[in-house]
């Protein structure tokens, strides 16, 4: 049953205007008359709410959205089902559409581009530190209110990192053609570093105006994505800063691993960028309670590395070519697959747009500090590189703990301990590397030196990998990150832990 102008949804929502239209949902403007406030509606078409794998997308929407209290995501208020039609609620949002404004304004002011792009970066960061990935980074999916605070929004093909999903996986190809990834272009499964690819075309787009790719079909244009060269920035827009030009071009690069190793560290890159322009007119202070930064930070911040160091390991996967035609294919296999979320370019609007403290951890959880203290090879020459230890604690996603280089490596493993200061029950360590592909378990003692025991399942580690784990009562004060196979060698760049 189609839904009108004017009816009470849910006995409490009265739809106001049809402010956006896409491919699976409709979004109005609503008046909550329970709290007698302005929301926006999203609700998903009739067809596809008698589709189980739509209906269960949009749920987990409304799943993901719910635990990103973020100032720059937009806020799930509620969901439900009302005469058999689907439909979340969201905060309504005075103001347009990121797309909007570069389609009127054209290329931003670099230091705009880089606030926008910063705020962006940092709701993903938090989204991927909760184990999210949005999958559809793009201007449509961008909101900017009267104050310029960018709210990312529209998670409907979001998925957790670290769950067994069946939907949406390998073979479906989703995102939007302008800014899709090479691998999500090639069918491949999406993680962080596609959402880290999207938003450099973003980051482009403000800059220069346009998109890095364009053609006359999706087809076309995914291929480029996979094949061609990055587009320099500061050809079509030369006042633009080199180290701007690197962090997109490091963004851009065609290999996930290529990339900068987090989000986080993508966002540090433009911190970076923001500190070398000339002072900002504004009143003075590291950050407003919206996420916007109102003036660079004092102390000077390191050089971005380059956007295209050369691989130092061999990574299973397509070479270029291959990666083309099953770019192609993926796209034109049952006639487009996902079409619907493919051909958003057109979308007329987004939830919230045309009326008038945060958490690093998930439920519960806190942030514990850690201190990478020793390496560790007790199997070995007791040396694997202890110089480069406290890089893993360091802060700076850029910098890394390594371990020997192994033609083969045939000894039980080798690792790096961590002192969290006092005995701890850790729940959760989140290991970041720029080398990823080895297996580790995280284990854990009374001791530096030892002995140690398992306290969480072994994984081959991605770039950010989730290690769940469980301690004796009371907890240990000591951790190590247990590496027992790889591929020559591996990175640990950074080594987060929580508790709860």
């Amino acid at each position: 049953m189609a839904v009108k102008l004017g009816e009470l949804i849910a006995g409490r929502y009265e739809l106001e205007e049809l402010v956006a239209e896409g491919g699976m949902s409709s979004v109005y403007r609503a008046r909550d008359a329970v709290l007698e406030r302005r929301v926006a509606l999203k609700v998903l078409h009739e067809h596809f709410s008698r589709d189980a794998e739509y209906v269960e997308r949009f749920r987990r929407e409304a799943r993901a959205i719910a635990r990103l209290a973020h100032p720059n995501v937009v806020t799930v208020i509620d969901r439900g089902e009302w005469r058999g039609r689907y439909f979340i609620v969201f905060e309504h949002v005075e103001g347009e559409t990121l797309k909007s404004v570069v389609q009127a304004d054209g290329p931003l002011p670099v230091r705009r581009a880089l606030e926008v792009a910063h705020q962006i970066g940092r709701a993903l960061a938090f989204a991927h530190e909760l184990g999210i990935v949005h999958r559809d980074v793009k201007p449509q999916n961008v909101l900017v209110d009267p104050g310029g605070t960018a709210k990312v929004t529209d998670f409907g093909i979001a998925r957790s990192l670290e769950a067994d999903d069946a939907l949406t996986e390998s073979g479906t190809v989703l995102g939007t053609g302008h800014y899709i990834s090479p691998e999500q272009a090639s069918g491949e499964r999406a993680d962080e570093a596609g959402d880290q690819y999207s938003l450099g075309v973003v980051l482009y787009e403000l800059l220069v105006g346009d998109v890095p790719y364009g053609g006359e079909n999706l087809v076309s244009v995914a291929m480029r994505h996979v094949t061609e060269p990055v587009p320099s920035v500061r050809e079509r827009r030369p006042e633009v800063s080199e180290r701007v030009e690197a962090v997109v071009a490091r963004a851009l690069a065609k290999r996930p691993q290529d990339r900068f190793p987090s989000m986080d560290a993508m966002v540090a890159a433009l911190e970076a960028c923001l500190a070398e322009l000339a002072p900002d007119p504004r009143p003075l202070s590291a950050e407003d309670e919206t996420g916007v930064m109102q003036a660079p930070p004092a102390a000077p911040v390191p050089e971005p590395p380059p956007p295209h160091a050369p691989a130092r390991r061999r990574r299973r996967g397509l070479g270029l070519p291959a990666a083309a035609l099953a770019a192609a294919a993926a796209l034109l296999a049952g006639g487009f697959v996902a079409l619907e979320l493919l051909v958003d370019d057109g979308v007329r609007g987004l939830p919230g747009v045309g009326g008038s403290p945060e958490a690093e951890g998930g439920d519960g959880e806190a942030r514990v500090a850690l201190r990478a203290v020793s390496d560790f090879d007790p199997d070995g020459d007791d040396v694997e590189h202890p110089e480069d230890v406290p890089a893993a604690t360091d802060g700076d996603p850029a910098t890394f703990w390594t371990t020997e280089t192994y033609q083969s490596f045939s000894k039980p493993g080798v690792g790096i301990v961590l002192d969290a200061g006092e005995p701890v029950a850790l729940s959760r360590l989140v290991v970041t590397s720029d080398e990823p592909g080895f297996t580790a378990v995280v284990m854990a003692g009374e001791a530096a030196e030892g002995p140690f025991e398992e306290v969480s399942e072994q994984r081959e580690a991605g770039r950010r990998t989730s290690f769940p784990v469980e301690v004796p009562d009371g907890g240990l004060r000591y951790y190590l990150v247990w590496i027992t196979a790889l591929e020559a060698r591996a990175h640990v760049n950074e080594v987060r832990a929580f508790s709860g």
